[in-house]
């Protein structure tokens, strides 16, 4: 990655990382239900067997209610693990209390959960330190998801990149391996791309 790249991202999640910090924990979870209510409107989620979502840290917008309601409505709800070699493997999960702490602190499926397949017609919400209107997306920079969702993958799930509002900003600094998201989901409403299914 180019030193100008990795210095506009590094300032990026420096800026960003501190508003998501100070977000009251009341704020927070009003987000996050207003967040919900959006996706839960949504026609690709609503037809969608097969959701894969996460376990949100302290400092993301909260995912606990969502997940909960993506379980009670029947959806196959998939949560990542992080392999031995650091890649991503979505496991199905069917109860919240089954999750166990991970690398970084990160709650998931445990050790010997199936690994399940992404593709056409399934949904990944995928959590982001910024966004921008054209569906680039900024993570935490070790390229998990990326990785997970190579731009060259064929038949990939739709990707809903998730965040309060104030991380979609007007350009996300982007390299040839950063993945778009076909829609941007915060608080106030869900952004697609104009080339993103509907």
């Amino acid at each position: 990655m180019a030193p100008d790249l990795q210095a506009a991202k590094r300032r990026l999640r420096q800026s960003l990382g501190a508003q998501r910090r100070a977000v009251a924990p009341g704020d927070a979870e009003t987000a996050a239900e207003s967040a919900a209510r959006h996706l839960f409107a949504d026609s690709s989620l609503l037809a969608a067997d097969r959701v894969a979502a996460y376990a949100a840290l302290r400092d993301e917008l909260p995912t606990r209610a969502l997940l909960d309601s993506l379980m009670a409505a029947g959806k196959v709800l998939l949560l990542p693990r992080v392999d031995p070699d650091g890649r991503l493997a979505f496991c199905a999960v069917e109860r919240w209390a089954d999750l166990v702490l991970g690398p970084h602190g990160v709650l998931g499926p445990p050790e010997g959960s199936a690994r399940i397949q992404l593709g056409r017609g399934d949904i990944a919400i995928v959590p982001g330190v910024a966004f921008d209107p054209e569906g680039w997306r900024l993570g935490r920079g070790g390229g998990s998801y990326d990785r997970a969702f190579p731009p060259e993958a064929a038949n990939p799930p739709l990707l809903y990149g998730l965040g309060y509002e104030f991380q979609v900003v007007a350009s996300v600094p982007h390299g040839s391996r950063d993945r778009r998201m076909d829609a941007i989901v915060t608080e106030r409403g869900i952004r697609r791309r104009a080339r993103a299914s509907p």
